[in-house]
């Protein structure tokens, strides 16, 4: 200790005649003390006020230098030395010695910049304002090729310096891109595979940057996919996959980096994790097989990289991803359903895989999960049966094998996100089939539920289903007792808000439903039709200039059908619905202008 307060004295004092001998030892002591006590020592350091004196002491030409700096580098190991050292003014002449040609000074300079930067807003603006990363990323390129022991010391020393210097901050991280450091660290992961610690930088490096969109676009001109499929296939330790997954999945995120992963054989490496690992109740194994077929789903979201992988059903991946469903595993069967989902993104598709039994396969699976079941897999296997029903041809199939039954069977669930896929559903498989929509529109309890699920206001997409679904069964149905049932069950008010949306297209399908209605079952439907204001409503959209044109048209219609009841007739009469119609004869629309003059005419015979 006094050691130590003897060299902080005398470095005050011999620092303005800098005698090199004196130095060095002073240097020599402060190093001993900071590798015995650190943290000690660079209090004792900041207090005396010798930082001050550090900055006159990093010039090129001093033999003491790289010294000086590898002290400032030690002490920045503290978080309460990083300002300090920012306020002494050391940033500018370090950011100067990045210029000069001895490797000591320069890893010593490099470690002491990306000390100072670490988790510190102050140092990392004092470096930008310095020019210190453009300097760093010009080191990184000239030096790239170069694989002996010193080279590879520093690139690794510089990697972590911009790594510090960019981390968490959008604005560092994009400079760095527009300065080009994105190809060259691709370049240097593929030159130096072998160096584990320069590796491990420059994954660190990546991880950083692949969250910006803007660098995904500069990684997708590199050889990336490859060089990180290949450093992957070599790695045997559980940490070092989870620093690689950590880059390959925001980077995944971009289409054309999905299609190089996937010719580069990613798919294979995490088809093998998922065998490895399936079985195993170890931590790190559990770990690596969501992580494996989680980014397996990722994947199959680009429309090139699943269509490549689905190669018209016959693909083993995607034989491979069949085989997820029916196992043990809630994270397989998951993302087995999820994939599933993602491969029945077109027509072609949805059709080959329900002509070759997918549909029981995610029924079994349903049906696993009915009693507590799983959230997140209901919600995943009612996705694909959701997307396998679009194609007309798969709707009859589909509800001759019963997937209207097995769906019904998660009315009870209390969770949205399985509310919503459960109504997206049916509505997709009753999409012209007026059997199958009368058998679900006279069902009590499904109409029921849907009536109480109409007035969830916390959760617009369940709401918005509801209501779609409660007009569809009428709209395909044409049936008096579907309309009966929801008479009875509350519904027609829902269907008379949901003509108000801001939807157009639900505006639409509850005009529809609600003529339907008024067409087969006024009587019934009179009273809950005028508690509802539904004339008044119709009065808002044909005089709303915004209103589309199928919207207006269909306002005429129902008005029409409503005239045949006396009550609603009257509150037409009440509300001057001819000056309103009359003016739409002269509409752009000629569908718009030919109804409103069939309605005027009706409108006109019945006052």
């Amino acid at each position: 200790a006094d050691n130590l307060s003897e060299a902080l004295k005398k470095l005050k004092i011999t620092s303005t005649d800098s005698a090199a001998d004196s130095l060095e030892g002073c240097l020599d002591c402060l190093l001993q003390a900071l590798a015995q006590n650190n943290m000690e020592t660079s209090e004792k350091i900041q207090k005396s006020g010798v930082l001050q004196v550090f900055a006159s002491l990093l010039t090129p030409q001093s033999s003491c230098t790289a010294k000086v700096a590898n002290i400032i580098a030690e002490v920045a190991r503290n978080e309460f030395m990083r300002n300090p050292c920012v306020d002494a003014g050391l940033i500018p002449p370090l950011v100067q010695l990045l210029n000069c040609k001895d490797q000591e000074v320069l890893l010593q300079t490099g470690r002491a910049l990306g000390n100072i930067c670490y988790d510190s807003h102050e140092g990392r603006n004092a470096v930008d304002h310095a020019g210190g990363a453009h300097i760093v990323v010009d080191h990184l390129r000239s030096l790239c090729s170069k694989t002996d022991p010193a080279s590879e010391k520093l690139l690794t020393v510089f990697c972590g310096m911009l790594m510090n210097y960019s981390n968490e901050n959008d604005t560092l991280q994009s400079q760095l891109i527009n300065m080009g450091v994105i190809p060259t660290l691709v370049k240097l992961l593929g030159i130096h595979c072998q160096n584990a610690a320069l590796t491990e930088m420059c994954l660190v490096a990546f991880g950083n940057l692949a969250e910006l969109e803007s660098s995904k676009e500069q990684f997708a001109y590199t050889n990336i996919a490859e060089e990180l499929v290949k450093l992957f296939k070599k790695q045997i330790e559980h940490d070092k996959k989870e620093m690689i997954f950590e880059v390959l999945a925001p980077l995944a995120e971009n289409d054309v980096i999905k299609l190089q992963l996937v010719e580069a054989g990613l798919v294979e490496c995490l088809l093998e994790i998922v065998q490895k690992t399936v079985d195993s109740d170890k931590e790190d194994d559990i770990a690596e097989l969501k992580t494996a077929s989680d980014l397996m789903v990722l994947l199959l979201l680009g429309d090139e990289s699943m269509q490549k992988l689905f190669e018209g059903g016959k693909g083993s991946v995607f034989q491979r991803v069949l085989s997820w469903i029916p196992s043990n595993s809630h994270q397989l069967q998951l993302a087995g359903a999820l994939a599933i989902a993602n491969f029945a993104r077109n027509d072609g598709n949805c059709i080959h895989m329900v002509d070759n039994g997918i549909v029981q396969k995610l029924m079994d699976l349903l049906d696993r999960h009915v009693e507590d079941g799983n959230v997140t897999v209901q919600h995943a296997a009612l996705s694909a049966l959701r997307n396998l029903a679009i194609p007309v041809v798969n709707k009859a199939k589909m509800l001759s094998a019963g997937v209207a039954e097995a769906v019904l069977k998660f009315l009870r669930s209390e969770m949205p996100p399985v509310q919503f896929k459960l109504l997206g559903t049916l509505r997709m498989l009753i999409d012209a089939q007026a059997e199958a929509a009368e058998q679900l529109g006279k069902n009590v309890k499904l109409v029921e539920r849907l009536v109480e699920w109409c007035e969830a206001k916390d959760h617009a997409g369940v709401m918005g289903e509801s209501n779609r679904l409660l007009s569809a069964l009428i709209r395909h149905s044409k049936s008096k007792d579907v309309i009966r049932t929801i008479v009875q069950s509350g519904g027609i008010k829902h269907l008379v808000t949901m003509a108000t949306s801001e939807h157009v297209i639900m505006q639409n399908e509850a005009l529809v439903a609600l003529a339907l209605i008024a067409a087969l079952e006024l009587v019934t439907a009179e009273k809950d039709l005028e508690n509802a204001q539904l004339v008044r409503i119709l009065h808002r959209l044909l005089s709303d200039d915004r209103s589309a044109p199928e919207i207006k048209y269909n306002s005429m219609v129902l008005i029409c059908a409503l005239i045949g009841s006396e009550p609603l007739q009257k509150e037409v009469q009440s509300m001057a619905f001819l000056e309103v119609v009359s003016k739409l004869r002269s509409h752009e629309n000629k569908t718009v202008a030919q109804q409103a003059s069939l309605t005027e005419q009706r409108l006109a015979v019945e006052s």
